[in-house]
């Protein structure tokens, strides 16, 4: 149960937070899964550096920034026992389904009812983001309805921000070791591919870059991604007669065999996994085909593959003049087999959400986290809400109560680690 003192903290955080959210998001930080560079564009580092600039403002003297653009630092502990220490991750990168430049952050009222962006022709409708209604009476931020907000996850960097300077201007607060650690590349599924989880020296970590408020996630998609390359048989059009082969022929092909029900984001939910085409690329003598594969379960991941494996292998039996390769990578696993070895992560995350008076809610997350690659690599890292909502669209928006309520469960967080036995 809240008290009169945590609400009044959760609306003080929620002031500081939501006023690095504003500056952060207007920092372009797209990322490029095209570029072979990391971090894949230069233009995040703009944010990142930023970073390192305002936790050595708050107090935190070790922040720092290495040669792959992670942000690091440490609040030290104000308690006179040992500590394991904890982390908190978030990244600055921004998704390629809508501009991130440019954007224009709204902040507003909400009484209920629609939302209209602008002149963009962009809505919101409780009807498409059913979490909206709850909201009627709280400041939110929006989008001018021209891009996306960067919620995902600006939110998150700024609530840990918020927090970490909180918790270093209040020494009387006890706690352990807190460390953060800012990144960029999730977007793009390489977020942490680098990161030096073996010397970072925490035994617990949690990325903060979950959706509604009190949403506690301990469990993700497994994640691959699954590129064809299409190869036809080219020639001028007026002598094609019985010699091209169009390429982008066998590409639609290949897409028109998916099923129209199932296995796609826009027909399935809760723990219904699916293949999804997302970037075509070429002309009609060569194509490249993308599509990302998630399902929470490992096995069914690969069922998946095959499916598309399959499919391509059809197409490719239509002419023998074409011929389509095929590739596969993991992006990130399921986190959820690591966590159940570590419960008391999870349990200390539901404790801290009750402290500031929510009902934790597990959820599975339909997607994946820095935490899946961070779990993967030895380090557990649930995911804690932001407030953030329709990421990814232009239609993104955040409750600027929740994001002081995200802060507030960072800092119980570390006094709960702290006063562990």
């Amino acid at each position: 149960m809240a008290t009169d003192t945590s609400a009044a903290l959760a609306a003080q955080l929620a002031e500081d937070a939501a006023e690095r959210f504003v500056r952060y998001v207007q920092i372009d930080t797209q990322s490029d899964e095209d570029s072979e560079a990391y971090p894949s564009t230069e233009k995040q580092l703009d944010l990142l550096r930023l970073l390192v600039d305002e936790l050595k403002e708050a107090g935190l003297a070790d922040a720092a920034i290495d040669e792959h653009g992670y942000v690091t630092a440490t609040l030290p502990s104000t308690v006179d026992h040992d500590v394991p220490a904890i982390a908190f991750f978030a990244h600055v990168d921004t998704a390629r389904e809508a501009s991130g430049a440019g954007v224009n952050p709204q902040r507003i009222r909400y009484d209920g009812g629609e939302i209209t962006l602008g002149d963009s022709g962009q809505v919101i409708r409780p009807s498409e983001s059913p979490q909206l209604e709850q909201h009627a009476g709280h400041e939110l931020i929006t989008t001018d309805g021209t891009t996306l907000l960067g919620a995902d996850d600006k939110s998150g960097v700024a609530e840990i921000v918020a927090a970490v300077a909180y918790l270093q201007a209040h020494a009387e607060i006890p706690h352990g070791p807190v460390k953060v650690a800012f990144n960029p590349d999730e977007e793009v599924g390489r977020g942490v591919i680098h990161f030096p989880v073996d010397s970072f020296g925490v035994v617990a970590a949690y990325t903060v870059d979950g959706p509604g408020a009190g949403e506690v996630q301990s469990e993700t998609f497994s994640g691959a991604q699954v590129r064809m390359y299409i190869r036809g048989r080219s020639i001028h059009p007026g002598l094609a007669k019985g010699e091209l082969v169009n390429a982008i022929k066998l590409a639609a092909a290949i897409v028109e065999k998916l099923p129209k029900d199932s296995r796609s984001p826009e027909t399935t939910d809760e723990r219904e996994g699916y293949v999804h085409p997302v970037v075509i690329s070429g002309d009609s003598s060569e194509v490249e085909l993308r599509f990302i594969v998630r399902d929470f379960e490992n096995d069914l991941l690969d069922e998946h593959i095959e499916f598309l494996r399959g499919i391509a292998a059809e197409v490719a039996a239509t002419d023998e003049r074409c011929s389509i390769e095929v590739e596969s990578r993991i992006q990130y696993r399921n986190m959820r087999d690591t966590l159940e070895q570590h419960p008391e992560i999870v349990a200390n995350l539901e404790e801290a959400v009750r402290r500031i008076g929510l009902e934790p809610k597990r959820t599975a997350i339909r997607g994946g986290t820095d935490g899946s690659a961070l779990t993967e690599m030895g380090l557990p890292t649930p995911n804690i809400f932001t407030g953030g909502h329709d990421a990814h669209s232009e239609r993104e928006w955040i409750c600027v109560e929740d994001m002081g309520l995200a802060a507030a469960t960072i800092i119980e967080l570390a006094k709960l680690w702290a006063e562990q036995p």
